[in-house]
């Protein structure tokens, strides 16, 4: 069986890896994100940090707050600001949706994912999320190095 050769436009930029520790997330969105030149020209370079950013929605909108794409040296004076609002592309359906969602008690918007499709467009990958407490993440971190130990185990055995 030949080998899938890995598609150079599809690839991760940036992670929310911390999102899965501090969030429950219950359900998924792929969305499109509006971004300037120079903006996708620094996410080509992999440049981008979504660790601290959130999605709220303003004016039946969906947007990209605090998100930080550094900017693009080679382009000097026609630059992007760094963490501008970015609006997030979703049918409208699946915006209402969001909304009802985080009208509930502890309910947030976390972006989980930044990445180029297998069509070079930009997507980020938006979850619905509740946050855990102190037991929860206690219990995630207990899981994780029980599955390490296991591997540890079962490769010792052979």
């Amino acid at each position: 069986m030949a080998k899938k050769k890995a598609d150079p436009n599809n690839k991760t930029i940036a992670e929310n890896r911390r999102a899965r520790f501090d969030y429950h997330i219950e359900d998924t969105f792929e969305a499109g994100i509006v971004l300037v030149g120079t903006e996708v020209k620094a996410l080509r370079e992999g440049q981008a940090n979504i660790a601290e950013s959130y999605a709220a929605i303003e004016n039946q909108e969906l947007m990209l707050i605090n998100a930080n794409i550094p900017i693009y040296a080679p382009a000097s004076q026609f630059n992007h600001l760094p963490t501008r609002p970015r609006k997030l592309l979703l049918k409208r359906k699946e915006i209402s949706k969001l909304w009802n969602e985080t009208q509930r008690k502890g309910r947030t918007i976390v972006p989980l994912k930044m990445y180029f499709n297998d069509k070079g467009i930009v997507k980020i990958l938006v979850g619905i999320a509740t946050g855990k407490d102190k037991q929860d993440k206690r219990d995630t971190v207990k899981k994780r190095d029980w599955q390490r130990d296991k591997a540890r185990v079962m490769r010792e055995r052979g």
